[in-house]
């Protein structure tokens, strides 16, 4: 037989008609199974039956299907064929390679396995997160190169720091390669030591133990319920609502959240790091008329009490919204100023704002958010306006009036002294991190 074999052979005993008994092996192959380190040489030899009546000199040697050369055989005796194999290269797969003894025919007589491999090396990396504290999944990666190429075990142990026994991770069930998840008898208050064992035919390894308290590495499902709206007809801004996860529900703790968003046509993340513990926020500084997509994640701070940050979960699936379009833009007056000059078009934009506040809402002792959204639309709408004079100084009129109007309905709403508002608004990243 001249194909492939994918795995490597069981030879049972046969029986040459009126010759052999059924426990008596046609032939035989030594070393059986050998394994053998990357470099190595073997020399193995074909022993055939003397019943059959076979000559050595009559056999020939296969490799992975791929007949050997006569020049690395040698005759023994009338019965035994050796081959000598240098500079071995690992093994095709873990199951091994087939070295195959065949007759004048090219019938199989005997097989062999050969295992070339290394031995594992110190196994690195070993990290741990429990999710939801329900669980403690630890994974890592194989040392050196990583490959062994041939069969290795890995086995994760733990132990309670200070007290208890060793003992075997044995759910394997995960997803990752090169992990495994305690899922009973989980203690949260006291840390563990973990460690990671590495063994082969040729050898064993031992990670580093590390630490772990569980209430250090909680990570959490997505946050949930993340909607995205525009912010009225403001044309550069939307607001981005959210839930806490679900699972986290019933626990004491801070959840930290990040937001990251791009436009619709670029891959290029932006992302927002100081939104804190609130569950919304504002991105202001956009392009109008644009469609952006929007991801939020979150960390489990200060599980139990823990002085410690979590670790941050996925980002949620992208939820795309659109910002309205300019009417600048549609005027015909066209901005081109870049992300950084935006942000300066901010600040001036507040200081207007609260010049416009001081001079024309008369009356009022507070100031809003929604004060402040009221009054960009208001400028909006009154910009199409600007070269008709006539109309302009009408609608200058009718915004002095409409000033005192919605500052005095601002008495239901949170109430800001000029300080307080512009630190609101930066916390809501009016100010897309530019504090300075």
């Amino acid at each position: 037989m001249r194909a492939v074999l994918g795995l490597c052979l069981v030879f049972l005993t046969a029986r040459a008609p009126g010759a052999l008994s059924l426990s008596t092996h046609v032939a035989v192959i030594h070393p059986q199974d050998p394994v053998l380190r990357i470099g190595s040489n073997l020399t193995a030899s074909c022993w055939v039956h003397p019943d059959l009546g076979i000559h050595a000199s009559s056999l020939y040697w296969t490799l992975n299907g791929q007949q050997l050369p006569g020049s690395l055989y040698r005759v023994l005796s009338p019965t035994n064929l050796s081959v000598t194999l240098g500079a071995l290269s690992a093994s095709r797969q873990t199951s091994g390679d087939n070295l195959v003894c065949h007759n004048h025919k090219g019938h199989i007589l005997a097989g062999s396995c050969l295992y070339v491999g290394m031995p594992p090396e110190k196994p690195v990396n070993l990290t741990c997160w429990s999710r939801n504290t329900k669980d403690l999944t630890c994974s890592w990666a194989p040392g050196g190169r990583g490959e062994t190429n041939i069969s290795t075990k890995y086995k994760l142990k733990y132990k309670l720091r200070w007290y208890g026994t060793e003992k075997e991770c044995k759910d394997n069930s995960h997803t990752l390669p090169y992990s495994c998840s305690i899922t009973q008898d989980l203690h949260l208050f006291t840390p563990y030591e973990i460690w990671v064992e590495a063994s082969n035919q040729l050898g064993k390894a031992k990670s580093d133990v590390i630490t772990v308290d569980i209430l250090e590495v909680v990570t959490t499902d997505p946050p949930s319920g993340v909607m995205v709206s525009r912010v009225g007809q403001l044309e550069d801004q939307l607001s981005v609502r959210w839930e806490a996860p679900p699972a986290l529900k019933d626990f004491l703790f801070r959840a930290k959240y990040q937001i990251r968003y791009r436009l619709e046509e670029n891959q290029d993340w932006k992302v927002m790091d100081d939104v804190g513990n609130q569950t919304s926020c504002r991105l202001a500084g956009l392009r109008p008329g644009t469609v952006y997509f929007v991801q939020v994640r979150c960390n489990p701070v200060g599980i139990y009490g823990s002085r410690k940050a979590g670790i941050w979960s996925e980002w949620t699936h992208p939820t795309a919204a659109s910002t309205p379009h300019s009417e600048r833009l549609m005027t015909g007056s066209c901005d081109s100023k870049s992300s950084g000059d935006s942000n300066s078009t901010l600040r001036r934009e507040l200081k207007q704002f609260f010049g416009w506040v001081r001079k024309h809402a008369y009356g009022c002792s507070s100031m809003s958010m929604k004060l402040y959204d009221q009054w960009r639309v208001l400028m909006q709408k009154s910009h199409k306006t600007r070269n008709q004079v006539g109309k302009h100084r009408q609608r200058r009129e009718a915004a002095r009036a409409n000033a005192h109007l919605m500052c005095c309905k601002e008495t239901t709403w949170c109430e800001f002294d000029e300080k307080s508002f512009l630190t609101a608004l930066v916390s809501i990243q009016v100010l897309q991190g530019d504090k300075s």
